[in-house]
Parts: C-alpha cells; structure tokens; sequence
C-alpha cells in the first residue's frame, strides 16, 4: 500500500494526473484508514483529468468520510461547487475558439505569458534548455511555473515572429541576466522602452521573486534594475507586472503582507513611470487563494485575472470584473474553452481597442508538465438591422445609431448610419440589448432585444424600423382617435393610437408636445372649444396615466377654429366628408431642449 501511495503521489506532485488518477483509484479501493487523504487527491487527479461527474462523487464521498478539519476540508466544498459548475457549463455554446500556437513557440520546456510586439513579434517567457541537453536528460520533468534549477531549463525572454497563429525563428531577448535566476514574465511601459519583468531563484525549495526594470536605450536593454519596496518586500514574492496602456497603473501579484493570503492582486499609481505605494485590489477581486497574472483594458475598465480560489473549471481559471480601482463587479468565469480543468492564465489581448476579441492565452491543458502558448479569438455574433424613413421608406442616412447593454447600463458602440440605411454590432449571446435610433427632427425610436437565440446562430436580423420626421410647431395628425359621440371619453380603441405617443415621449425624454382636438362646424363656437378642450385634456390625462411627465404635455381645444378641409360644399351643401377630416386629433412638438444625449438619458427611459 505504501509503494501505491508513494507513486500515485509523485506522478501527481509531477502534474502527471492520468498516471496519478490510475494509482490512487488502487490506494482509494484498498479502504486503509492510514491515507485518509487519498480520496480527496485521486478526486482532484479526476477533475485535472476532466472526469467531472466521478471526481464530484468522491468529492462527496470524502467530505462525508473526512473528519479533519484542515486546508483539504475548507477547499472540499469550493472543489465539489467547481465540479457542478462544469456539469453545468458542459451544454453551453462556446464564446471562443482556441488553438495551439504553431511554429517553434512551444518547443522546449514551459512557454507562456505571451506580450504582443507588434502584429509579427510575440514576446514570451520559455524554459528551454541553454545548451541542448543530452537525449536522456530530454525528458526530465519540467515545474511549469518555473523549471527546477537543477536542470538544464533556464526561464528567459524570447521573442518569435509570424503572423496570424504561427510564430518562428524563435531568440533570446537580448537582456543582460543574473547567474542563479531565472527572468521572464514581462510587460512594456506604452512607449515600448520600459521592460518589467520578473526574476526568481529557488532556495531550499521556495520559491523567491521580485520585479525589476530595464530601459531601453540606442536599442540595448539596460541591465535589470530591481524595484523598490513600493513593489517589493523583503523575503516576499512579487511578480507578474502589468501596466495598463495608458501607463496610469503598475497592477502585480504578490504575497506580500497585508493580503488575503497566499499571492494577491496590487497595483501602484504610476508617477511619471515610477510606481507609488501598492494598494491591495480588495476582497472584491482576491480571495485566500491563490490571485495571479492581472491583464486591465483602461479603455473598458476591464480586469482579466487567474485565480483558484473562486467556482471554476479548476486549477486557475479566467475571470473578469469591471472597476476603476474604486470599485469592482464581481467577477465572472470565463467559461470554457477560455479555461479548462487545468492550469489557465497570462491573458493578453491582440488589440488593445477589442480586448475581448482575439489574444493569448498560457495553459497546461495538452501537457504533462507545462504551460504552452494558445491563441483565442471570440466567435462574433452580429445583430443587424436597417433604419428608413417613415414617409419616404427610404435608408435614413446620417442616422446615429447607439447600442446600450441594459443591465450594466452602459453604451457600448455608436454609429452613423451611411447611404445604405444599416446598421450592424458585434454582441455577446445571452445579453440584453438595447438599440437607440435617433437623428435631429426626427422621433428618435428604441428596440429592445436579447440575444438567447444567437447561442445557437452566428447573426440575427432586427426588424426594419422606420423614424418619423418632425418641424417643430408643426401638427401631426394621430388617425383613428375616437371619442362617444358628443362627449370627451375616449374609445377603448383609441388608447391603442395613444399608446404610439407614449412610446414615442419614453424614447424623446426632451420633447415636450401639445395634444390638440378640433372640431367640424356644427354647434356653436363656445359648445365646440369647450367640447375640444376636454377631449385634449383627455389625451394628455390618458399620456399622464401612462407615466408621462405632466409638465412634458399641453391640452389645446381649437374647436372648429382651423379646418384642414371644407365643411361644406360650394354650393353650400353639408361635406360630411369634409367635416370627418376636421374632427381630428393631432400633436405637435413645441420645444427641443439643445443637449447632446448621454448613456444616462438613453438609460432613463428603460
């Protein structure tokens, strides 16, 4: 039995889960009490292997089974939360697709934590050996967070060329290095000539890191400098730089004093590059667990992190949050294929103005021993639709079209409509939408929509719509406004028509209009403004009951003041056609207030 244990945890101690999972399922089925322990790792050794649905039964069974109380009986729940959570994101569409970078990038021992140059230069951390080893030290076992120095792997910076997801011609980074040190893990200033990066050693088994800069001058790297204890503390790790494009903010991983445990998530306010004091980025963001490789989009105000102390697919997995270093979301999973049951981090996006589109990713997934360098690039789901005029139906040219994501109240993209009249946005399934067309003197119009049905589709096409020009002072005639015969109560089918101007002053919150009725000729004067007076009172009470602004909205009775056609013939004939046209009910704008629409206003009418 002991032999057993002893091989079920060396091949997992050397992240070999599938030979770990065969001999811990032996050491689980001889029922000795004297490894309590062995089915929490073999229900570990499954979920790294994707077995979720065994690995939650043992899971369960050792919870039940397992008395101590220590670190294995506090990560059992998050483990068991974990593996249902996989079962469930199981049926779901994927949002990305990913592939294994080509070329020689992936040679060699670990690869990861890629750092985009240019559009033909990768820069990324590797361990491969310094002098090509012999054939049989080939296969030693590499750490894949950094090789033991023991072997002839050394972490350095290289840098590969190529397009799309093949990189070759694979060199050295041409940085003065440290004997006993391994260095890598690297971000660049936004002018390309501050490199941070990080360097560790391993004393007795632990692990010791720090951050330090080269300058770049008369292109030649300056010899790394370490930074200072802003950043880092003596006899703790700090690691895993990144600063944001607009060069504001130094964020890191560190295990320094003052966190939740084991490596946070720090970041320092940069000062004409150089970093202030590390502000911890709070229990929002870090947990007791393990925080690592932080990737923040100032743009988007966007955190992509690693961590394995929230629900996931396990080991580390992507989450991202929204915040401004105030505040953060809380964060979301990834989903698959971003993140797998393994290792997943060192996120970095390809354009730096579509952070979610397209990137790289480092991850342990298709190896025994190491990270390797994937790329990922979002499945695009375009929603499309096509705005026209109402009177011409004609494409509404120089129409601005807004997209707005209802439930984070936010404004996502804004378009001016060319002589097509279409509009078109890239959109994330199960979200909801919220389209704003609007041009001046025209009834600005708002479609609600959720993309449920684009997880199944790669597009979807909106329903044409069509925008209503107005003149200020100008009426407009509202068809098939009804009211009981000499009196003021409007006909159930006239709410219907009215039902149109509510939604048309929920879409226009600025415009105030005048609801106005007239008459035809018969009666007296006095009996045909009073009558025509309530019953554009009685439009308006309706708008007001409908939740318009009371102060948006003005009642006019003209009585029989201003036909539009004759009530009579020439020869003096009654015209009931005539006068039919002159019983009518019409609005007008009075005034536009002359602001510019802000994510507020278009969000207050939801």
């Amino acid at each position: 039995h002991q032999v057993v244990a002893r091989l079920a945890e060396s091949y997992r101690l050397f992240y070999d889960y599938g030979n770990a999972e065969t001999w811990y399922a032996q050491l689980v089925g001889f029922n000795n009490t004297a490894f309590p322990q062995a089915r929490y790792w073999y229900a570990i050794c499954l979920r790294y292997n994707g077995k979720y649905q065994q690995a939650l039964d043992e899971f369960n069974k050792f919870r039940q089974s397992y008395t101590t109380a220590d670190e294995l009986s506090v990560r059992a729940p998050l483990e068991i939360a974990s593996c249902e959570f996989a079962l469930s994101e199981a049926g779901k569409e994927p949002r990305y697709t990913i592939e294994k970078t080509g070329g020689n990038v992936n040679e060699g021992g670990a690869n990861y934590a890629p750092v985009i140059l240019d559009e033909h230069t990768l820069m990324y951390t590797s361990s491969r050996a310094e002098n090509p080893p012999l054939p049989t030290a080939a296969k030693q076992p590499v750490n894949k967070k950094a090789a033991k120095n023991t072997t002839p792997y050394v972490n350095d910076l290289y840098t590969a060329s190529g397009n799309s997801n093949t990189f070759d011609n694979s060199q050295k980074v041409k940085i003065p290095t440290a004997k006993g040190y391994d260095q890598g893990v690297s971000a660049l200033s936004p002018d390309r000539n501050s490199l941070y990066l990080t360097r560790w050693t391993k004393k007795d088994g632990v692990k010791q890191s720090a951050i330090y800069l080269s300058v770049r001058q008369n292109g030649v790297w300056s010899e790394p400098k370490i930074l200072g204890d802003n950043v880092n503390v003596a006899g703790y790790n700090s690691m895993q730089p990144y600063v944001t494009t607009d060069g504001k903010y130094l964020l890191f991983a560190s295990n320094r004093p003052g966190g939740m445990g084991k490596n946070d998530l720090w970041y320092c306010i940069m000062t004409n590059g150089t970093p202030g004091g590390a502000r911890n980025m709070g229990t929002a963001i870090n947990t007791k667990d393990e925080e690592e490789a932080p990737f923040y989009d100032a743009e988007k105000n966007l955190l992509v992190f690693s961590t394995d102390g929230r629900v996931g697919l396990g080991g580390l997995d992507f989450f991202q949050s929204e915040g401004d270093f105030g505040t953060w979301s809380v964060p979301v999973n990834m989903g698959k294929p971003l993140n797998s049951p393994k290792d997943d981090i060192y996120y970095t996006a390809l354009d730096s103005k579509h952070p979610l589109a397209a990137g790289f990713i480092s991850s342990d997934r298709e190896s025994i021993c190491c990270l390797e360098v994937f790329s990922i690039s979002r499945i695009r789901k375009i929603v499309s639709g096509l705005i026209i005029d109402c009177d011409t139906q004609q494409p509404l040219q120089g129409a601005t079209i807004t997209l707005l994501d209802t439930v984070r109240r936010k404004t996502l993209n804004k378009i001016t409509l060319d002589e097509t009249g279409r509009y078109s946005f890239e959109v994330d399934p199960q979200r909801f939408y919220k389209i704003i067309a609007e041009k001046d003197n025209y009834f600005t119009k708002a479609i609600y929509f959720n993309t449920d049905t684009l997880a199944r589709i790669d597009s979807m096409n909106n329903p044409t719509l069509c925008l209503k020009h107005y003149e200020i002072e100008k009426p407009i005639v509202l068809n098939n406004i009804y009211y009981d015969f000499g009196k003021a109560t409007l006909r159930e089918e006239s709410k219907t028509v009215l039902d149109t101007v509510v939604d048309m002053l929920n879409d226009n919150p600025k415009l105030t209009i005048e609801m106005s009725a007239h008459t035809d000729s018969v009666g007296s004067d006095k009996f045909n403004n009073k009558l025509s007076q309530e019953r554009a009172q009685s439009c308006v009470d309706y708008l007001i009951t409908k939740g318009i602004d009371a102060e948006r909205l003005v009642a006019k009775g003209y009585g029989e003041s201003r036909p539009i056609a004759p009530n009579s013939l020439p020869n003096h004939k009654d015209n009931p056609e005539g006068r039919q046209l002159n019983r009518r009910t019409e609005f007008k704008v009075l005034k536009k207030q002359v602001q510019a629409r802000t994510a507020a206003d278009n969000n207050s009418s939801q």
